[in-house]
């Protein structure tokens, strides 16, 4: 079966990890996925990620969740730009999330970069997903 956001399932996935108090989430792995998973690895929103072999013909992510005295390290987790309707923004026209306390993460020409990042590289591209 063809899943049509790859990106918008492992966020949900997440979402569903963190709602049930999970330790960890399994999901398909990509370099999207991957590239997704660093940015919000440096920001301190997951303790890690690691790829793990299956027997299958696709590997699988293993996505460590972090909790802060027993809340959920992310708060809020939406996506942005879908299949249906991409979203692009210039550098000096990506949103902040709660005034500078959250993330937007953002794929640009320079790789998938956290928006603070973006607007240091001086790139724009497609908002992916926003996170506080």
């Amino acid at each position: 079966m063809n899943m049509t956001d790859p990106l918008g399932d492992m966020l949900t996935r997440i979402r569903n990890g963190q709602s049930a108090k999970k330790d960890s989430v399994l999901t398909p792995a990509s370099r999207l996925r991957a590239s997704v998973l660093d940015v919000l690895q440096r920001e301190g929103y997951i303790r890690g990620y690691s790829n793990e072999e299956t027997t299958g013909p696709q590997p699988n992510i293993r996505i460590e969740l972090k909790y802060f005295e027993g809340q959920p390290a992310i708060q809020h987790l939406s996506r942005v730009s879908k299949p249906g309707r991409r979203v692009y923004a210039g550098a000096t026209e990506l949103p902040r999330v709660k005034n500078g306390l959250g993330i937007t993460i953002v794929s640009t020409p320079k790789g998938v970069l956290s928006d603070a990042e973006a607007r240091a590289e001086n790139v724009g591209g497609e908002v992916l997903c926003q996170v506080f």
